[in-house]
């Protein structure tokens, strides 16, 4: 029953009054991850709207006036940060007005390209979300963030953010032991694009390879790409090539069929789901991912 109440709290969180509500603090958060990562922070204290709607792609997102509208009214932003939102500087420059706007990543330094990745892959990696470690640092940014916005709920924000603190340390050695139980030799990752990287430095995995070599959804791979990418889960004898929920599979399966590696869909990157669905939470979303990944490889 616990657990119904706090996704119908989260679903609902935008309209429903709140005990102990800081009046007058509108908080907005670009992500559903990252607005479920705020309320875990902000308690009853604050209601955490989210911008982008549930299973919308951040990197194919255009803001509409309605979104400039709430931005606006908005008095807190929470954004991934690390350039993850391209449209974030001229959606701040349209929207006027002031508002502490919080980067969750800030303080987080992006990993480096692996060797075995595509030379056309430059751009930092901003999906720090991906080890729960780097999670707690958002805490502490959004902690200390809301606390600038209203330093009267302190103590409560603090109090929040110790306490989601160790659920994701929990949730970090609990994914640890789903991913011993993953051959060593069988640890490894072959994505539709440059997601899972820092999973993949925290537990251990290989990258072999992603259809797309970017951090981007939006770029597209070519006919050499490709081939290397078939060539790499043939040396490596990869079992299986992971796509997230929404992705065109049609690439995919020709890699499969020419390489033998199997195509598993449905894993939740960039969004949550809503109450009824896989990934309703940050914690849940990573433990479905983790799930989904264990079964196809161990």
């Amino acid at each position: 029953m616990k657990k119904i109440f706090v996704l119908i709290f989260f679903a609902l969180n935008a309209c429903a009054p709140m005990q102990n509500q800081k009046p007058g603090l509108n908080v907005l958060a670009v992500e559903s991850f990252l607005a479920d990562i705020a309320q875990n922070v902000a308690g009853n204290r604050v209601a955490i709207n989210v911008l982008l709607p549930i299973g919308v792609d951040p990197h194919g997102f255009e803001p509409t006036p309605s979104d400039l509208r709430r931005v606006a009214d908005a008095n807190v932003l929470i954004v991934n940060g690390a350039g993850f939102e391209d449209f974030l500087d001229d959606l701040l420059k349209n929207a006027g007005g002031k508002r502490v706007v919080i980067e969750a990543s800030a303080g987080l330094t992006a990993r480096n390209p692996r060797a075995n990745e595509s030379a056309n892959q430059h751009a930092a990696d901003p999906h720090f979300w991906f080890d729960p470690n780097h999670a707690i640092k958002y805490v502490e940014n959004i902690r200390e963030g809301l606390t600038r916005a209203d330093p009267d709920g302190a103590a409560i924000y603090r109090a929040n953010a110790d306490a989601y603190s160790a659920q994701l340390r929990d949730l970090d050695a609990w994914i640890a032991d789903q991913i011993k139980t993953i051959p060593p030799a069988q640890r490894q990752l072959v994505t539709d694009h440059d997601t899972f990287g820092y999973f993949a430095d925290r537990y251990d995995f290989q990258i072999v390879g992603m259809i797309v070599p970017s951090v981007h959804t939006g770029a597209t791979p070519s006919a050499q790409e490709m081939a290397r990418v078939i060539e790499r889960i043939k040396q490596t004898r990869a079992r299986a090539i992971f796509l997230e929920a929404g992705a065109n599979a049609q690439l995919a399966q020709q890699i499969a069929q020419e390489s033998g590696a199997r195509v598993i869909t449905g894993l939740y990157t960039h969004s949550l789901t809503d109450a009824r669905g896989n990934a309703p939470t940050y914690i849940e979303m990573m433990k479905f991912n983790t799930r989904l990944i264990v079964d196809a490889l161990k």
